[in-house]
């Protein structure tokens, strides 16, 4: 398995005055200005706002994904706006696991080498036990040799779920995970989240517009015009 992150020390993410934006026909747009965030391991974290409120660019650039036009980002003690993309790319595939709105599996891949697959590239010889243990946890053992589109939109993400999780990351960054799912669905698979979530101590870092969702995380940050309010 990948090294952890110290999930003892105080703050695993860290920013300071940290600032995007981008230049359009219109001349400069900011997206984000002056956050200020400190995030502790372990905790569960929801960031709200409307559309257009930078949440998205946030969590890309928490997870160095793209880059700041000004501030900082501590992450598990290193500072990464000072790193290049391979330095980023290498603590990503080290601490952090994604969940993505459009589930984001690989279409000519089986559900089980899906979520092999990030095992996989990391040498991991042991990527085909874990990934069945994991896709069996997430009640999908009978669906191992089935394509994303055999699988119903709830099956879908729970095959991603079991991806981000099955690296054991010390960070998840989870960005409207039940956007494309009914509301019934959309509760099953928030459930399976949040239960994964604590039996792997994961710092969860989650966008959403659900207020209800929103709530049943330790702390809410609420973002508006780029800003943290």
């Amino acid at each position: 398995m990948h090294p952890q992150a110290d999930k003892t020390s105080t703050h695993l993410i860290v920013t300071k005055q940290l600032g995007k934006s981008v230049q359009t026909s219109d001349g400069p747009l900011q997206i984000l200005s002056s956050i200020d965030l400190a995030i502790s391991a372990g905790e569960s974290i929801a960031i709200i706002g409307e559309s257009g409120s930078g949440k998205s660019t946030l969590i890309s650039l928490l997870a160095g994904l793209d880059t700041p036009s000004e501030g900082s980002i501590t992450l598990n003690g290193k500072i990464i706006t000072v790193m290049n993309e391979d330095g980023r790319a290498a603590l990503r595939n080290e601490l952090i696991g994604f969940v993505f709105q459009s589930f984001q599996l690989l279409p000519g891949l089986t559900a089980l080498e899906n979520v092999m697959l990030p095992l996989e590239l990391s040498g991991d010889k042991h990527a085909k036990t874990s990934a069945t243990a994991l896709l069996d946890r997430v009640g999908l053992s009978h669906r191992l040799s089935h394509t994303p589109k055999q699988l119903s939109g709830g099956e879908q993400q729970r095959v991603a779920l079991a991806r981000a999780f099955v690296t054991e990351p010390a960070i998840l960054f989870a960005d409207e995970p039940t956007g494309n799912l009914d509301s019934k669905t959309g509760e099953h698979i928030i459930d399976l989240l949040f239960e994964l979530n604590q039996e792997n101590r994961t710092t969860l870092i989650l966008v959403t517009h659900d207020t209800a969702l929103a709530a049943r995380c330790q702390r809410t940050i609420r973002l508006e015009a780029g800003r943290i309010l």
